[in-house]
């Protein structure tokens, strides 16, 4: 399996201005039928998020490439060594959120663009999309509680919208406090340890 670098907002230099012009891109769609560079591009996508333990999540324009394609986990969130079987993850190409339901919650999350930080979200608890599967059929699915937000997460990506642009509290690392104080002159950090998945 190829694994590309994830892009990232910062690292431990600084801000990495050139990776955040690629996440900040708003992304294209994908013409269907699919042509071979599509093809390869929804692969590596799908071989970069399989190669990773950590991820529940991933969208293309965090691998470099600026088309509108996601994938992610829709079961064993939690678990390090999950089966990574094609039962197992949803690849959807063109995603479109077509419906919203209920309140918004929120919670915190994680992102691997955005390292060592969360951020808390709001998200609704029910959605519904419509998109491509990777064969290039068209799909309508609906997504409820944590599954609609880590959908919802990985479509932002696609709009070229991370999760620093919310609003909620940040939660940061204690050691990491002088770093992120100087990447986040606008936002109040809170104290934290705690990073858990990342989308």
């Amino acid at each position: 399996m190829s694994k590309k670098k994830v892009l990232t907002v910062w690292n431990n230099d600084g801000i990495n201005e050139g990776e955040i012009l690629v996440l900040r891109n708003p992304c294209a769609d994908i013409a269907a039928p699919f042509d071979e560079a599509r093809k390869r591009d929804i692969k590596k996508l799908i071989d970069t998020f399989l190669a990773m333990d950590e991820a529940v999540g991933l969208a293309a324009p965090q691998i470099g490439i600026s088309k509108r394609i996601i994938i992610f986990r829709n079961k064993e969130f939690k678990e390090k060594n999950w089966s990574k079987s094609e039962s197992d993850y949803d690849v959807l190409i063109n995603p479109r959120i077509t419906q919203v339901r209920g309140e918004l919650v929120t919670m915190a999350e994680g992102c691997l663009s955005c390292p060592e930080i969360q951020v808390e979200v709001g998200r609704f608890p029910e959605i519904k999309i419509r998109a491509y599967d990777q064969s290039g059929r068209k799909i309508s699915k609906r997504y409820t509680d944590y599954l609609a937000r880590v959908v919802q997460h990985e479509v932002d990506h696609l709009e070229g919208k991370l999760i620093i642009d919310y609003e909620g509290a940040m939660y940061i690392p204690k050691e990491r406090q002088d770093f992120f104080a100087r990447i986040f002159k606008q936002k109040e950090p809170v104290n934290d340890e705690t990073v858990t998945g990342k989308l």
